[in-house]
C-alpha cells in the first residue's frame, strides 16, 4: 500500500514495505524526480538502511559471544512499517524489533521514519529509539535515486554534482564490498564534477562528512535541479550501476558505512557504529529540495 501526501505543487508517495520513498513530483509540469526502479536497472527507488550500512564482511557480525548474519543494508527496507501518523502534507511510519528481526539481530528498537512536504522540498526524518535494556548498536542511511536527466532531450553527461560547501572531503576507497580505510584520500570535491557512468566503476563514491553539506545534480542545459542536504551525518555515498548504464543518480547520507577490510567482525567496533543508551533516542534528517 502507498500513502500520498502534498503540498502546494509538491506531490510525495511512500510505500509502506520499508516506508520507501517512491516518488516526488512536481504537479506544475509533471516533472518526476525520483527514479521509478526499472528492474532492468536497479528495481528500487530510495530504500531506507538499517541497522546497517553497506556490506559486512561475509555478511556476519558478533555480539555477545555470538554470531548473527545481516545482508548488504540491513532488513529495513524489506518489511512492512506502520502508518502511526497521516496529515495532508505529512506521513509518519514505524517499525519495531520482532521475534523475526531478533533471530539477526538482537536488540529492541523502534524505527519512526517521516516524511513532510513543505516549501519547495521534502524533508526525511529518522529517530531511532532503544526500547530495551542495554544499549543498541546500529547505522542508519538513506539511498534516494534520482532521475537523471530529469527531462527529455538531455543525457546522463549533460549534468554536474555540485558540492556545498566547495572543499576538499576525504575519500574511502571500496575494495570489493568493504572499506580500504589505510588508502582514504582527499577527494576532489572542491569544484563540481561532470557526471559520467565511468566514475562508478569501481562502486560507490564515498566520503567521510562533518557539518552542513548539500549536493545538487544540475544542468547548464535545464532550469530544473535536485539537492539533497543534511548537517552531522558522517558519510555520504554517491551511486549508479556500471558497466549498466542507468539514467539515475544516488545521493545516501549515511550514520554508518560498510566494513573496513581490517573490521574484527564485532558490531561494538564497527567503523561509523551508532551507539545508543536504553531508552534513548537519536534522530538526524536530510532535505530534498527541488526545481
Amino acid at each position: 500500500m502507498t500513502v500520498t501526501i502534498t503540498a502546494g505543487h509538491l506531490q510525495a508517495k511512500i510505500a509502506e514495505k520499508g516506508a520507501e520513498l517512491q516518488s516526488l513530483v512536481d504537479t506544475s509540469n509533471d516533472l518526476e524526480y525520483i527514479w521509478q526502479a526499472d528492474p532492468n536497472h536497479w528495481g528500487k527507488h530510495a530504500p531506507i538502511l538499517f541497522p546497517i550500512v553497506g556490506a559486512l564482511k561475509e555478511d556476519t557480525y558478533q555480539h555477545e559471544g555470538k554470531s548473527y548474519h545481516l545482508p548488504r543494508h540491513g532488513f529495513a527496507r524489506d518489511m512492512l512499517f506502520t502508518v502511526v501518523e497521516k496529515r495532508t502534507d505529512y506521513a509518519l511510519f514505524l517499525l519495531e524489533s520482532s521475534t523475526e528481526t531478533k533471530a539477526k539481530y538482537p536488540f529492541d528498537f523502534q524505527l519512526y521514519v517521516s516524511y513532510e512536504l513543505g516549501g519547495d522540498g521534502l524533508v526525511v526524518k529518522y529517530q531511532v529509539k532503544n526500547s530495551g535494556q542495554k544499549e543498541l548498536f546500529f547505522s542508519i542511511g538513506g539511498h534516494p535515486a534520482f532521475n537523471v536527466p530529469l527531462e527529455k532531450g538531455l543525457t546522463f553527461e549533460d549534468y554536474y554534482l555540485s558540492f556545498s560547501p566547495k572543499k576538499s572531503r576525504v575519500k574511502l576507497p571500496l575494495k570489493g564490498n568493504y572499506i580500504d580505510y589505510e588508502q582514504r584520500t582527499l577527494g576532489q570535491t572542491n569544484t563540481d564534477l561532470r557526471l559520467t557512468h565511468d566514475m562508478f566503476a569501481n562502486d560507490a563514491l564515498v566520503y567521510e562528512t562533518k557539518g552542513l553539506h548539500s549536493y545538487s545534480i544540475r544542468s547548464e542545459k535545464s532550469p530544473h535541479s535536485v539537492t539533497l542536504s543534511y548537517n552531522n551525518m558522517p558519510y555520504v555515498g554517491f551511486w549508479s550501476t556500471y558497466p549498466v548504464k542507468s539514467p539515475f543518480l544516488c545521493i545516501e547520507p549515511w550514520c554508518g558505512i560498510a566494513d573496513t577490510l581490517e573490521a574484527s567482525g564485532e558490531l561494538s567496533e564497527k567503523l561509523g557504529i551508532q551507539a545508543l543508551p536504553p531508552e534513548e533516542l537519536f534522530e538526524t534528517k536530510y532535505s530534498i529540495t527541488v526545481k
